[in-house]
C-alpha cells in the first residue's frame, strides 16, 4: 500500500520566503560590496574628501550581512532540497513555482536595464572604467541568479550541482569579505579610528567656545576652565579613551594666538588601511588633519572675522 506523505503548507510557504528573502538580500550585499571596491579603487575625484566615510559604512553593512544571511540562504536551500528528495509533491508547489518565476522576471529585468544603461552611457559619452565594472557586477550577479533558477525550474527533481554552486559561490563571498577587512580595518583599528574622529570633534567644539568667549568679553581665556558657564550648562570636554584633559596653551594674547593639543591613535593622512584621509565633521574640518600622537594645532583669531560683540548699555 502507497503511503501518503502529508504536506506541511505552512512550513513550506515560510522556507519558500525565507529563502527567497535572503536570496535577495545576499544578491544586494554582494553587488553593495563589489560596488564598493571598484569606489576603492576607482576613485571619484569629487567624493576624495569624503573617501573613508564614502565606503567604509556600506562595505560594513554588507560583510556583516553576508556573513549573516548567505550562510542562512544555504541552510534554508538544503534543508528544502531535502524535502523535495522526501516530497516529490512540496516542489511542485505553486508557491515554489511562483517565487521562483518572480525571481526570475526580477534578474531579467535586471539584466535587461543593467545592459540598457551601458548602451544609453556609451552613446552619451561617458563609459568609464568604474561605470563599467558596476554594471558587469550586476549583470554577473543577475544573470548567476537567473541561470540557476532557469536550470532548477526546469529539473523534476534537485541538481548534483547544487552543492557545487553553494561551495563556488561561498569561496567567493569568503574572499570578498576578507578582502574588505583590509580596506576597511580591524574592528580594534575602526575602535581607535572613532576615539580620534571623537577628539577632533571635541577640539572643533573648544575652538568654537574659544572664539565665542573672545567675541563676549573681548579677551581670550586663560584656561579651558574659563569656558564653562553653569547658565549654558557647557562643560569642556575630556579625552573619550583616557579622560584626560586637553591641552590648551594662550600663545599671544594680544594677537589672539592660541595652541590645543591632543593625543591620537592613527594619523589622519597615512593608515594602513584607508586609502585617503578621512575627514573632520564640521566647517573647520580642513585644518585638522593630525598624525600619530601628541599633535598640536596653532589658531590665530581673525579679530576683523570674528570682531568682540558691542556690549547693550545698561
Amino acid at each position: 500500500m502507497e503511503t501518503i506523505i502529508k504536506r506541511n503548507l505552512p512550513r513550506d510557504v515560510f522556507l519558500h520566503l525565507f529563502a527567497m528573502v535572503a536570496l535577495y538580500w545576499s544578491a544586494i550585499s554582494f553587488i553593495t560590496l563589489c560596488w564598493q571596491y571598484i569606489n576603492y579603487f576607482f576613485p571619484d575625484i569629487l567624493q576624495i574628501r569624503y573617501g573613508y566615510q564614502s565606503y567604509v559604512w556600506p562595505i560594513r553593512f554588507s560583510v556583516s550581512s553576508l556573513i549573516i544571511i548567505f550562510p542562512l540562504f544555504i541552510l534554508a536551500s538544503w534543508y528544502l532540497n531535502k524535502i523535495y528528495k522526501r516530497e516529490l509533491q512540496a516542489r511542485e508547489s505553486k508557491i515554489r513555482k511562483w517565487l521562483i518565476y518572480l525571481t526570475l522576471f526580477i534578474a531579467s529585468l535586471i539584466i535587461v536595464g543593467d545592459l540598457v544603461s551601458v548602451i544609453y552611457n556609451f552613446l552619451g559619452g561617458d563609459v568609464t572604467a568604474k561605470f563599467i565594472l558596476k554594471s558587469f557586477s550586476v549583470l554577473l550577479v543577475a544573470g548567476a541568479v537567473f541561470g540557476y533558477y532557469l536550470d532548477d525550474v526546469r529539473r523534476a527533481e534537485p541538481s548534483s550541482s547544487a552543492k557545487y554552486y553553494a561551495w563556488s559561490t561561498g569561496t567567493i563571498i569568503l574572499i570578498m569579505v576578507i578582502g574588505a577587512f583590509f580596506i576597511v580595518g580591524s574592528p580594534m583599528q575602526a575602535r581607535l579610528l572613532q576615539f580620534d574622529q571623537q577628539r577632533v570633534s571635541d577640539l572643533q567644539g573648544i575652538q568654537s567656545q574659544i572664539v565665542n568667549y573672545w567675541q563676549r568679553k573681548g579677551q581670550m581665556p586663560a584656561s579651558l576652565s574659563d569656558l564653562e558657564d553653569s547658565i549654558s550648562g557647557y562643560v569642556v570636554p575630556a579625552d573619550p579613551q583616557t579622560d584626560q584633559s586637553y591641552e590648551y596653551y594662550l600663545k599671544d594674547s594680544t594677537a589672539l594666538k592660541f595652541e590645543l593639543c591632543a593625543v591620537f591613535n592613527l594619523s589622519s593622512k597615512v593608515q594602513s588601511t584607508a586609502k585617503y584621509p578621512y575627514p573632520a565633521s564640521g566647517e573647520y574640518s580642513q585644518n585638522w588633519d593630525h598624525g600619530q600622537g601628541r599633535v598640536c594645532f596653532e589658531r590665530t583669531i581673525d579679530e576683523k572675522l570674528y570682531p568682540p560683540t558691542e556690549k547693550l548699555p545698561r
